[in-house]
């Protein structure tokens, strides 16, 4: 008997097919963003064959957006987001400016009306959560002082968008009502924005700041790894839902506060740890949706709208966001990071969109337009980065980059329980050692241990030379993912031929599978501590 499930054919059309583009993207050397897309078209309405319910897919993709921005809060503190202020807040200002201006320009020689061209305008002026936080992540430059100003900026935008979104139906009623009721009813909906603003950067600071650690701190004594799991859900969740529907705040801003308060505490990296796997799944779902919600059609009947609303996205925002950052002084490559960040549009514009069209003012030609410039922009997007971004460590206004670690005689990948006191033992015999580790507090604490630290995800591209493989002797693989310590294996042992590599595993299928890559040894902590445990009862026995 046949059984409606749209939620469950949706979640398993989207990723079946995301994976299925994906590897071929993967394959063909592109970014898997690009057959993520890809997939969107194919199980959605405007082509043949599997069609998935575009509605619940954006539904879903949110929950990508919320753990993604949760994720970001983690490794961010108050401080952080206060350091970029004076170059944010104007920054973000400006080039939404400029960006509205250009799509303004666009709308009103089409034909449309003032408001229209407007809300078009506003639309291509903010960038993606997802996209802008997905490229920063694959370069390692988050924690970067341009990767800081770049998430400031997104902050900034989200705010303006949500007083526009409380704006607009209210500019719109003043148009269309009685002459004398204006200005009221708009200084009054202004003011109600910046309450719940207020209101909730306020919930956060002095409600949140004590409920969300204790709540973590208490379930984590509870000793049970489901119940910490879950709760780490509910924080980001929860928070995120509360923020939109009692402060009017996106769900992205929820989020973010919600995870930089968690980020102060003990629990940080575990929290981010829990929610990796989920936070992945439902960001490929964000691309599907986009890509379901385009008509390839649009392309062909209006060629030249098109090309003009991708070079508003990707020429007039960039260039605009380029000569801001370096009026405020800093270097080129900075200026760079934060222009390519913001050259694609994304969630908001699909909601502001949308908005236009409910009252009135915006046609199904100009959506139209909105979302085939996001999907030619995210697309485009990891392009402009490569060519325009070096990963990696901070720019300096006085000169080039660092130049790349000296080569150690032993490499150790992980800084966590294991890895410090692998580190210990290794620097007692006087080895040369460089750490690899991609989280801020572990990286910090190896520098406070006087150890030479490359904060990066030692499966990135390049990051292994960085640490100076090639020259080596030793690679030790201290973190517990057995599949990213294969990709490690793998590549260090492409580079180096003649590298001992050290890896531990939890298991006996991730023994084999190291050892398959090319790992010389495999230590797996249950069988060691097994041996030593019945060492230990024998010797307790005879004595």
């Amino acid at each position: 008997m046949p059984h409606p499930t749209p939620l469950i054919g949706t979640i398993v059309a989207g990723l079946v097919v995301a994976f299925a583009a994906g590897a071929v993207a993967h394959r063909l050397r592109i970014p898997p963003i690009a057959g993520y897309l890809l997939a969107g078209v194919i199980v959605g309405p405007f082509t043949p064959g599997i069609v998935a319910d575009t509605g619940l897919a954006m539904e879903l993709a949110e929950i990508g957006v919320i753990l993604l921005m949760f994720g970001v809060g983690l490794h961010f503190s108050l401080k952080d987001l206060l350091s970029v202020r004076a170059i944010a807040v104007p920054g973000a200002i400006a080039q939404i400016s400029v960006a509205t201006a250009l799509g303004a320009g666009l709308g009103l020689a089409m034909g449309w009306p003032l408001m229209g061209s407007v809300i078009f305008g506003l639309a291509l002026s903010v960038a993606s959560t997802v996209v802008l936080l997905r490229a920063l992540q694959a370069r390692e430059i988050v924690q970067t002082e341009r990767g800081r100003i770049a998430v400031g900026w997104l902050i900034v935008e989200d705010l303006a968008m949500v007083l526009a979104l409380v704006l607009l139906p209210a500019i719109m009623a003043i148009q269309n009502g009685p002459p004398n009721a204006g200005a009221a009813q708009l200084l009054s909906s202004v003011a109600l924005v910046v309450v719940k603003v207020l209101g909730f950067f306020a919930a956060m600071l002095l409600v949140g700041k004590r409920i969300i650690p204790w709540v973590l701190h208490w379930t984590a004594h509870t000793g049970s790894r489901e119940l910490f799991r879950l709760a780490v859900l509910s924080i980001a969740l929860g928070v995120a839902f509360g923020a939109a529907v009692v402060f009017d705040v996106s769900f992205a801003l929820g989020a973010f506060f919600a995870g930089m308060i968690l980020g102060e505490t003990q629990l940080s990296r575990r929290a981010a740890e829990e929610t990796l796997p989920l936070r992945d799944a439902f960001a490929v779902l964000f691309f599907v949706s986009v890509g379901m919600l385009f008509d390839p059609r649009v392309i062909v009947e209006h060629p030249l709208p098109v090309l003009a609303t991708v070079a508003i996205i990707l020429v007039g925002k960039s260039v605009a966001a380029y000569g801001i950052v370096r009026l405020f002084g800093h270097p080129a490559q900075t200026a760079l990071t934060i222009s390519v960040s913001l050259a694609q549009i994304g969630e908001f514009s699909f909601i502001l969109a949308g908005l236009g069209i409910s009252l009135g003012v915006l046609t199904g030609d100009a959506r139209d337009l909105v979302l085939a410039g996001a999907i030619i922009s995210i697309l485009l997007n990891p392009l402009l980065f490569s060519l325009a971004v070096k990963p990696g460590r901070e720019p300096s206004a006085a000169g080039p980059e660092p130049a790349p670690a000296a080569p150690s005689q032993t490499v150790l990948v992980g800084y966590g329980r294991v890895g410090r006191m692998v580190a210990a033992r290794v620097r007692e015999r006087g080895e040369k050692l460089t750490v690899i580790e991609d989280q801020r507090d572990m990286a910090e604490l190896a520098e406070k241990d006087g150890v030479s630290v490359i904060v990066a995800d030692a499966t990135a591209p390049n990051v292994l030379e960085r640490a100076g493989i090639e020259a080596a002797s030793t690679l030790l693989i201290a973190i517990p993912e057995g599949v990213e310590a294969g990709v490690i294996v793998a590549r260090a042992r492409q580079i180096n031929p003649r590298l001992r590599i050290i890896v531990r595993a939890h298991s006996d299928e991730e023994m084999q599978h190291l050892g398959q890559h090319g790992a010389d040894q495999v230590v797996m902590g249950e069988r060691e501590t097994a041996l030593r445990m019945a060492a230990l009862a024998a010797v307790r026995k005879v004595g």
